[in-house]
């Protein structure tokens, strides 16, 4: 063999010896199989974006509001200015909300105020109400809640405006429909506005009986505790506290119904003007320019206890009936005022001499009296008593049995007995602050 090709295949053999020797190592030379893969890395998972963070809750209540608005369960809110709910406009209140008016604006009082196609949907609960109160907690810090609605009132031309927030009111939707408040409590209300124009716990506007009122307390406002300016809205469970002027009024041609109502005065002693802390438990007109004015006020209300302070200087009237309202009135116990019932105007009079003023089963500690009227009788009528002594525990917790029936309409309950609250049936206990 030539000695090059001597040369190149032993090159060969050589190269196919150290090929031979790499691949059968390990004994498995002969199995394909044998031979491992490499397993593929796989790539990456893409991360997970981060959750948005949820925006915090505005904590204010200031400006307008046009939408639905929730106030949550368990908050307390700021009320800076007045705020206004405008028509389509709702604000739903949870069980549990705290509202603190703050006066963070100078010159400029707190107060909400509910327009004519507006609603507030306040939904407190016995265990949980929904408190309306001040950082300043002394009586007249704030001024309150107005609504108003679309049902009739007797001002010329059948509308109005509002002492507060100048808010056009009235119109002619007796069912008109506010909203809802049930189980809240308005405390240190009364903000003087003017000389002339204090704010109430509640006030209502023309509101109408679409309206739900119930389980609703005011406490320890400078002005009057609830005050209606005509309208049909009917109320339910009311409590009004250590009112400063009138515990309930009511003028413009007011015709709702009302049961089980609570009006008791602050029994502190008169100041040095010999004036008390408290008016009238009741002050009803119908409208003080014009007594003759449609429709005319006349509420059908049964079931109240009015707690006066004993005032024996200058507010001595309990009931006050007055520029021609009429009143229907049953089952209520009437103690602390000189006069328990009075009335005044001949229009208002008249009322009860054509049968439309109606007042049955009233107990009181005083006699009725009579404002430049003829002497009506009305201590006389069925069930009426005065002169009667008449106890009460915790503060107002008591009943006399007998009683007027009006449960023919489904609103009234069946209350055999005068008074608003028995002691098998305090409905005040755990959402009233005494």
């Amino acid at each position: 063999m030539n000695k090059y090709l001597k040369q190149i295949s032993y090159a060969l053999i050589t190269a196919m010896m150290t090929l031979s020797a790499f691949t059968s190592c390990d004994g498995k030379d002969d199995d394909p199989a044998a031979i491992e893969t490499p397993t593929p890395t796989p790539p990456d998972e893409p991360e997970e974006p981060d959750e948005p963070e949820e925006p915090e809750e505005d904590l204010t209540l200031e400006g307008e509001l046009t939408a639905e608005r929730t106030l949550k369960a368990g908050n307390t809110y700021e009320l800076i200015g007045g705020y206004q709910i405008k028509a389509g406009g709702n604000l739903v209140i949870e069980a549990g909300v705290t509202i603190e008016a703050t006066r963070s604006i100078d010159g400029q009082p707190d107060y909400i105020i509910v327009e004519q196609g507006g609603q507030i949907n306040a939904g407190g609960t016995k265990e949980a109400p929904i408190v309306m109160t001040s950082t300043r907690q002394q009586s007249g810090a704030w001024g309150g809640v107005h609504i108003c609605g679309k049902a009739p009132v007797n001002l010329s031309g059948g509308t109005g405006k509002s002492e507060i927030g100048d808010a056009p009111f009235g119109g002619t939707d007796p069912d008109d429909n506010s909203g809802t408040m049930r189980y809240v409590r308005l405390e240190y209300t009364g903000f003087a506005f003017s000389e002339t124009k204090e704010s109430n716990g509640l006030t209502m506007y023309g509101v109408g009986s679409g309206t739900t009122i119930e389980y609703v307390q005011t406490y320890k406002g400078s002005d009057d505790g609830f005050e209606w300016f005509g309208g049909t809205v009917n109320a339910k469970y009311l409590v009004s506290t250590h009112s400063e002027d009138d515990s309930f009024d009511w003028t413009d041609g007011w015709t709702g119904k009302g049961q089980f109502w609570v009006a008791m005065q602050d029994p502190s002693a008169p100041g040095a003007d010999g004036t008390a802390n408290g008016d009238c438990l009741i002050e009803g007109d119908n409208r003080e320019d014009n007594f003759g004015n449609k429709p005319q006020s006349c509420p059908t209300l049964s079931n109240l206890t009015l707690i006066g302070n004993n005032d024996a200087n200058n507010q001595k009237r309990g009931i006050r009936l007055r520029a021609g309202t009429a009143v229907k009135l049953y089952n209520a116990l009437v103690v602390g005022k000189p006069s328990s019932v009075t009335v005044a105007t001949a229009e208002t009079e008249q009322s009860f001499l054509d049968g439309v003023a109606q007042i049955e089963y009233l107990w009181a500690d005083k006699a009725f009296s009579y404002e430049s009227v003829s002497d009506l009788a009305l201590a006389e009528k069925e069930g009426n008593a005065v002169n009667q002594t008449i106890a009460f525990t915790d503060g107002y917790t008591g009943t006399v049995e007998g009683g007027k029936d009006l449960s023919a309409d489904s609103f009234f309950a069946k209350a055999l007995y005068k008074g608003a609250v028995p002691a098998d049936n305090d409905w005040t206990d755990g959402w009233v602050r005494r």
